[in-house]
């Protein structure tokens, strides 16, 4: 059995018969502890030299309060059952175990088809974390340095211009003061946005605007390779700019591997680590699993994302060309899935005798590199490493938090953390763009933490 299927029964709790309908109810864990006795007796059967699986046990072997997970639950069904969130799926491992993995509502609100833990969800922006490891293996591999120009990849960006606005209301172009490099890349500071920027038309009139790419029929590296005649939106290592940089990193890594990005992943990470279901496309075995996107609305709470696909829509993920394989924002994962990438990063590179990064690679990406090139508007005592946001002061959201705690999140409005100092990783997982208005985040940072026993 999945081990996330298996602990989504272990850990599962009966709901609440006046919030939830009987379609969605739980069955009591008597037989599922029987599952999890046998789980764990394979467990402490195997070889000593075999490495500890990222298993389910009971919380409070590992310092986690079942009563007060409870606390999770109920919050995650009021959610449901007050039409603010379609549904959503959670997975928290602690000390190199899974202590929690559920799931709540529905994969499709108007069929009431229920989500499962194993469902497949569109992570957008968490995609980058995955990548940006990708562009660390190499380096470890000897393929490249991340302090190596861009344009030693991709030529088309040994002269980049950037755009200045004048007094006029327009802007001009000027060059670049420096080279563009792959550090910049991972750190978002190389002055390249969405498109959106100063000189938005170019962008528009090149057809390169917004994270979305599941519809292109163009390769990731021809995309990236007409990006560098157009004007950026600040000089390299000015700011920190979110936008393309991953994108484009899926393209150095094309280039340096010598790989398409999908297999590349696949190779180096997805199959070492066992995430049998993070993919670029959803294999059409596979479609039934995928969550329907909603959309919050003022008038009309949760409305059904538009067909077919597009940023704020439901995607061509099952239906699209297969050809896009974009590095920032293209992947389809699953909670479990993703926490095991996770788990991997939290035990230094490596998890369950697989190792894709050394624990010092893992150091270097978790440490704060923008300093003051960040932008203290994505909020005060944060830097960000290779790939992550990083915690470097703690009280500064008023939530519970760790220094050197990593972070980052998607547009379907998923979320994910790591927080070496608890041995704790999150993966939670919901489809929803736009969302405003919503504080289930919050509320899951405090009810996460208030759950550690010590």
């Amino acid at each position: 059995m999945n081990p996330y299927a298996l602990a989504e029964t272990v850990f599962a709790r009966p709901m609440r018969r006046s919030r939830i309908p009987e379609t969605m109810r739980r069955p009591r864990p008597g037989a599922a502890l029987l599952l999890l006795a046998a789980w764990l007796a394979c467990v402490v059967a195997a070889p000593r030299s075999v490495a500890q699986p990222f298993a389910p046990v009971a919380p409070e072997e590992v310092g986690v309060s079942s009563e007060r997970l409870g606390r999770l639950d109920a919050a995650l069904e009021k959610y449901v059952a007050e039409g603010q969130l379609p549904g959503a799926a959670l997975v928290i491992g602690r000390r190199g175990h899974i202590v929690y993995a559920r799931a709540f509502g529905y994969r499709d609100r108007e069929a009431e088809t229920p989500l499962r833990v194993t469902d497949l969800f569109r992570i957008a922006s968490q995609t980058k974390a995955v990548v940006s490891a990708g562009v660390m293996i190499l380096q470890e591999q000897g393929h490249l340095l991340i302090d190596q120009n861009l344009s030693d990849f991709i030529p088309e960006f040994d002269s980049t211009t950037v755009a200045v606005e004048n007094e006029e209301g327009g802007y001009d172009t000027a060059p670049a003061d420096r080279k563009i490099t792959v550090r910049d890349l991972l750190t978002h500071t190389a002055g390249i946005g969405y498109g959106w920027g100063t000189a938005a038309e170019r962008w528009v009139e090149a057809g390169i605007q917004g994270w979305y790419f599941a519809d292109r029929e163009e390769p990731i590296l021809e995309t990236v390779r007409r990006m560098g005649r157009l004007p950026m939106d600040a000089q390299p290592g000015e700011r920190f700019v979110y936008g393309y940089a991953t994108d484009i990193l899926g393209a150095v890594i094309e280039v340096a591997s010598g790989m398409p990005l999908d297999e590349f992943l696949r190779v180096e990470i997805f199959e070492p680590l066992g995430m049998a279901d993070t993919h670029f496309y959803v294999p059409l075995e596979k479609a039934d699993r995928l969550a329907v996107v909603y959309s919050a609305t003022e008038d009309n709470g949760l409305e059904r994302a538009p067909d077919p696909g597009h940023m704020v829509g439901q995607g061509l993920y099952v239906e699209g060309p297969r050809t896009s394989f974009s590095g920032g924002a293209g992947l389809v994962s699953t909670p479990g899935d993703y926490a095991r990438f996770l788990e991997a990063m939290r035990r230094g590179g490596a998890l369950d005798g697989a190792r894709i990064l050394s624990p010092k690679t893992v150091e270097l990406m978790t440490v704060d590199h923008v300093r003051d090139a960040w932008d203290d508007g994505w909020g005060g005592g944060r830097g960000f490493g290779l790939g992550f946001g990083v915690t470097e002061e703690t009280g500064w959201n008023g939530l519970p938090d760790s220094e050197g705690a990593y972070t980052w999140g998607g547009a379907y409005h998923s979320t994910f953390w790591v927080d070496p100092a608890e041995e704790l990783v999150v993966s939670y997982m919901t489809q929803v763009i736009p969302a405003q208005g919503l504080d289930d985040h919050q509320r899951l940072r405090a009810l996460v933490y208030q759950a550690l026993l010590d």
